[in-house]
């Protein structure tokens, strides 16, 4: 592969857990946010909280980023030019989740670069009324994902991903075999247990249901993990539907 500081800085990433007492300065924060908007948008529908409140943000890292879609700020601009929302808030949250999503993402590597880490906290919209309440959100803003970053207090290695021949397909989805997927499996499995991961961190998922325990630290990899946690969770839209609701969305 070709090589790079840029690349060697995204080959490298990894979510961080433990972080030093050192507070990144507002210079540094600045910048992080200023590469931020700089990611590509759909129309710049994400907002961003800050909360320096160590106390209260997972690992106790120094600072968290509330990433927002915000429909609020461009039904404002619109208004102001005579013209009123029309499109559907189904395609209207996507554009959203893209414009958020890649603004995270480049505030990660950013901060990649200027030596500090970070770890994104997904379940954060079942939380999306009470984080409202918090940073007083207005309506048509939906929390989307919260950041964390600080200076790195451990240097965990980079965790596996998917064989390349698993995830880039050119001209047409291919219709996978057996062998394939195993491969595929089998790399995710064997990196995660190398590393330790799941023993490490006591993260067995327990199972639920009439299912007999068949694992051990020795055998549970990711794809166990992944689908306990997606054969187990989360079954019903209806909460989803009413935090959009609940946000001044309509699904």
């Amino acid at each position: 592969m070709l090589d790079n500081p840029i690349l060697k800085a995204m080959m490298n990433r990894k979510s961080i857990r433990k972080y030093t007492d050192q507070v990144p300065s507002d210079e540094v924060i600045e910048t992080i946010v200023r590469a931020g908007q700089q990611a590509p948008f759909a129309s710049q529908m994400c907002s961003l909280m800050l909360s320096r409140d160590r106390e209260n943000i997972p690992w106790e890292a120094p600072i968290s980023f509330l990433v927002c879609v915000d429909s609020h700020k461009l039904e404002l601009i619109m208004a102001k030019r005579g013209w009123k929302l029309i499109t559907n808030d189904l395609f209207l949250l996507l554009l959203g989740f893209q414009d958020a999503t890649l603004m995270g993402e480049n505030m990660v590597m950013a901060a990649e670069s200027l030596g500090l880490g970070s770890c994104y906290i997904g379940m954060i919209p079942y939380e999306a009324e009470s984080l409202a309440k918090k940073y007083k959100l207005p309506n048509r803003v939906f929390p989307l994902v919260e950041l964390v970053m600080g200076y790195p207090d451990e240097s965990p290695p980079p965790r596996p991903r998917y064989p390349l021949d698993f995830v880039l397909f050119e001209n047409e989805y291919p219709e996978f075999s057996d062998k394939r997927i195993e491969r595929a499996m089998k790399v995710m499995d064997d990196g995660y247990m190398a590393q330790d991961y799941y023993r490490d961190g006591d993260l067995m998922l327990k199972l639920k249901g009439d299912r007999e325990e068949t694992f051990t630290f020795d055998t549970y990899g990711w794809t166990e993990h992944i689908s306990r946690k997606w054969g187990q969770w989360l079954e019903s839209l209806d909460k989803m539907k009413k935090k959009f609701t609940q946000r001044g969305f309509k699904i």
